[in-house]
């Protein structure tokens, strides 16, 4: 296949400067590679962010009472909360579903006490759903069909000066205003690896503490999907099926200010990109503009000649297109290494807060952050590459249609 006129000359010109061309090969190439590395890390952090919020007992998507995410108040009850889990349960997009029901309740063992927010749970599906139960140092977890018993976290047990088998009491305000009471045995006790998270953590089974309050029903059913990058779509489909009564809430409405945390970090990804791809696109603007001065005589030449102004803006833009091309698989080469690094060893954050807890917005945060790596790198570089390689051409091959020809070949003496 016969190349075109302009794109022969384009690789003509490259070819007889190659130290330029390679300078800015490398220019591109290495701006291209740590634009890639800085949105796959960016972008696994926040999908980290947004599993640690879900399995830390938000979930992706949550079923709520009409009306909750304004009251948020804990005595509201789900209508028809069986039949909407069964369905849950069914969807094969769902990974695991689970009811719930809140409320605020004070613990006691002798003369010491304790605030928490108890939480009534299935417990065959519970740890599979919130990882702050998951590990139980003393003890079990509760088991399908147990009554009677608690799980609570070591802050709450070391407060109470409790240890595991002892009787606690727990007192909540029943529906009918009274305070109601009654003895848990202590299950088990769990480590979070967070003392404020330890702090909040009682568990029962729900028909105790539907018994005990005098609301029946699930006040919530939290689930976690197997897509989450499908949440969106996911979530709307499910809301337009749910009964009269109910609402549906993800994850980034649930916590707002997690979800602002991961938006702020992915503009500041923008904007750093934006900041290197300007750099790139000045340093490949400049090496042309410089390229197009030393050529001015060949220009006015090729003018004289015949060659059209539109041609030669084309051949100016195939050497910015060929400079991109070979600037994107340099990127690739050196920054999908790295990428694919972090994506499977991660970075380590854990000596930089030492022994200071990392939980925030009652979210346990996993100290080690992965990268995202996949395909999508492969078109971002190019685009990234060839855009800044294909603007900063413009210019120049501007500045060379206003060559005049006769200017340009005066012989000055």
């Amino acid at each position: 296949m016969r190349l075109a006129i302009s794109t022969r000359y384009a690789l003509r010109s490259l070819a007889r400067h190659p130290r330029r061309t390679i300078l800015s090969v490398v220019g591109i190439g290495l701006g291209c590679a740590v634009c890639l590395f800085m949105i796959g890390f960016v972008r696994g952090e926040g999908e980290m962010l947004m599993r640690a919020a879900a399995e830390s007992g938000a979930g992706h998507l949550r079923i709520v009472p009409a009306g909750w995410a304004e009251k948020r108040e804990k005595a509201l009850r789900l209508p028809a909360w069986r039949k909407t889990l069964e369905k849950l349960r069914a969807d094969a997009r769902i990974e695991v579903a689970t009811p719930r029901a809140r409320i605020d309740a004070l613990l006691a063992f002798g003369s010491r006490l304790v605030g928490v927010e108890a939480v009534g749970v299935d417990a065959a599906t519970e740890r599979a759903a919130n990882r702050l139960v998951r590990n139980v140092v003393e003890g079990t977890y509760l088991e399908p069909g147990s009554a009677g018993t608690t799980v609570i976290g070591r802050a709450v047990a070391t407060r109470l000066d409790i240890e595991l088998d002892d009787e606690i009491m727990i007192t909540v305000a029943g529906r009918d205003g009274e305070m109601k009471s009654a003895m848990l045995r202590v299950a088990g006790i769990v480590e979070t690896g967070s003392r404020d998270l330890d702090a909040g953590v009682c568990h029962v089974p729900l028909a105790d503490l539907e018994a005990l309050s005098g609301y029946a029903g699930a006040g919530e059913i939290t689930g976690l999907v197997c897509e989450p990058r499908n949440l969106a779509p996911l979530a709307e489909s499910l809301a337009a099926a749910l009964p009269p009564g109910s609402a549906l809430m993800t994850w980034d409405a649930l916590m707002p200010e997690l979800a602002a945390s991961v938006e702020v970090d992915e503009t500041w990804s923008a904007l750093t990109t934006g900041i290197i791809m300007i750099v790139v696109f000045l340093g490949i603007a400049s090496a042309q503009l410089a390229a197009v001065m030393e050529r001015r005589r060949e220009f006015a030449v090729l003018a004289a000649l015949g060659m059209k102004s539109g041609r030669l803006v084309r051949a100016m833009l195939a050497e910015g297109l060929v400079l991109g091309l070979l600037g994107g698989v340099l990127g690739l080469a050196i920054g999908a290494p790295f990428s694919y690094l972090i994506a499977v060893k991660g970075i380590d954050f854990s000596g930089l807060y030492g022994e200071a807890d990392l939980a925030m917005s009652n979210v346990l945060i996993d100290p080690v952050i992965y990268g995202d790596f996949g395909w999508w790198l492969v078109p971002l570089a190019f685009s990234l590459s060839l855009a800044a390689a294909g603007l900063s051409s413009l210019y120049p091959a501007w500045y060379a249609t206003r060559t005049d020809p006769a200017e340009a070949l005066r012989v000055d003496h």
